[in-house]
């Protein structure tokens, strides 16, 4: 097949390439792909599909595309594997090349020695002159690399597949669906020809400077400019909340030393995540995991209990708490319920750090099985709203528990409470554009700065040509989302990130 020049890219040599396409490891199918203008003359070489009775044994390369067929794979005589192929016909596969498919038995050895043996006959093919190119293990995330530069995809829509993969909530697979379809990628054309058009309008004037004629009416230039404006930033915004449902809404477990922050964080997980001990200070430095909870994750993160202290490494680790706290989208207060003359300078502590705007709350007392027998659950909680309504403070729930001698209904009760929070944050995903990706929101801000840089020219009258520039800027900006700008060093850094057979 030769070389290919993309665009924005050097020039990229198309050999034809192997991987597997299943993780290796213990199950019942591995998939071996190839693609390359050679994929199914190479494959043939290796795999001989079974005879139908009445049929004559056929080639891969005059089966049809898109059907299974039933065959072996064979090493002088020796059978190898029993297994199923599949072709797909340049330009209607995932690459846009010839690929073939090998569903074999999940085997180690199997995967491993059919690719070896694809290898080697390769060669031979070469040296005969049957192949114009040869077989090599293929790169990372070169199956979708070779998809984006053939046009099958843009760069948007091929970093959303490596999302797609690694999504593990039904909102994260939500956005990554969207954005793979091109529901994004729509987004940006458009929100690029509206610049494209306004920045055509003030490079004409640019050849007609000498007639001192004016294409583009200054105050209409900006209306335009501003609704593009808009639509940018907003997206960008989008991202604050999309990166949120892509790696797991931050939930901080906070309060003073030996309330149940890490007794909880090992519930919550259901392992012997943090160590719990009645030794004060015993956590040190922030602890973190996932769980997924109604179909939304939670990253949570058990901190270092806040106490005066003057110990280094532990101060060390209260101050990492505290940056934990701003970071966090929910924030878990816990509180010993046995210690009542600490419940509000506890809650007026966290009232100046939350951020109402952004953050929720919820309030764990824990201890309750050690209250007095004529101070209830209920008295517990209702006299923690009653402060909490004193200082201003809304918490989305108020649980009186005990970790200790009913953690399954303290693990229930929290459970809940996270569940009404993550649908509030995933309520509107459906139809919508979220930004996922750390590049694509830099690329968004860039643009956003060079279109401010506009406005800021048409409001001192400044040359067209420096407006002109401006334009062009924020249109490379949104064009190096999708493709249409990219450099091969950003590619490159880009399909690194997936998987071999993807």
């Amino acid at each position: 097949m030769g070389k290919k020049k993309a665009s924005g890219t050097a020039d990229y040599n198309f050999d034809n390439i192997v991987a597997p396409a299943t993780a290796v490891g213990a199950g019942a199918i591995g998939i071996i792909r190839l693609s390359g203008a050679d994929a199914i003359t190479i494959a043939d070489a290796v795999f001989a599909p079974y005879r139908h009775p009445g049929k004559k044994s056929a080639k891969l390369k005059t089966s049809e595309s898109y059907k299974l067929i039933f065959g072996k794979v064979t090493e002088d005589s020796k059978l190898i594997d029993e297994c199923l192929a599949a072709v797909f016909r340049t330009p209607n596969s995932y690459t846009g090349e010839n690929c073939v498919e090998f569903y074999t038995h999940a085997s180690s050895y199997i995967m491993e020695k059919i690719q070896r043996m694809l290898l080697e006959v390769s060669s031979k093919l070469l040296k005969d002159n049957v192949i114009s190119a040869p077989l090599r293990l293929a790169h990372a995330g070169e199956f979708t690399q070779r998809a984006f530069l053939n046009g099958k995809m843009d760069l948007a829509q091929a970093e959303a597949v490596a999302d797609l993969i690694a999504s593990e909530t039904e909102a994260s697979h939500d956005i990554a669906i969207n954005q793979m379809r091109g529901g994004f990628s729509s987004e940006l054309r458009n929100l690029r020809q509206s610049l494209l058009s306004l920045c055509s309008l003030i490079e004409l004037e640019l050849d007609f400077s000498e007639e001192d004629v004016e294409f583009a009416d200054r105050a209409k230039l900006s209306n335009l400019l501003t609704a593009t404006y808009v639509k940018i930033k907003d997206l960008a915004d989008s991202f604050a909340l999309g990166n949120v449902i892509k790696n797991g809404i931050p939930v901080a477990i906070v309060g003073a030393v030996n309330t149940g922050k890490s007794t909880l964080l090992n519930l919550m997980l259901g392992e012997e995540r943090a160590i719990v001990s009645p030794i004060q200070g015993t956590t040190r430095d922030t602890v973190e995991d996932n769980i997924n909870i109604s179909g939304t994750l939670f990253r949570f993160i058990d901190t270092a209990g806040i106490r005066n202290t003057t110990e280094t490494i532990e101060m060390m680790g209260i101050e990492r708490t505290f940056q934990k706290l701003k970071e966090s989208s929910v924030i878990i207060l816990m509180l010993d319920a046995t210690r009542e003359t600490s419940i509000s300078p506890a809650l007026l502590s966290i009232a100046e750090k939350i951020n109402p705007k952004r953050q929720q709350l919820v309030i764990v007392a824990n201890k309750t099985d050690k209250l007095a027998k004529n101070v209830s659950s209920a008295a517990l909680e209702k006299m923690i709203k009653d402060e909490c309504r004193r200082i201003k403070l809304k918490p989305k729930e108020i649980i009186a528990t005990s970790l200790k001698k009913t953690p399954e209904v303290a693990k229930a009760k929290t459970v809940s409470a996270l569940s009404s929070i993550g649908k509030g944050f995933i309520s509107d995903i459906q139809g919508k554009t979220y930004v996922t990706n750390l590049r694509h929101y830099q690329a968004l801000k860039d643009a956003q700065a060079s279109i401010e840089r506009v406005f800021d020219g048409l409001d001192n009258n400044l040359p067209t040509d420096l407006l002109a520039q401006d334009l062009r800027e924020a249109t490379d900006d949104l064009g190096s989302i999708i493709g249409e700008i990219s450099s091969q060093d950003v590619l490159n850094n880009i399909f690194a990130n997936f998987c071999i057979g993807k």
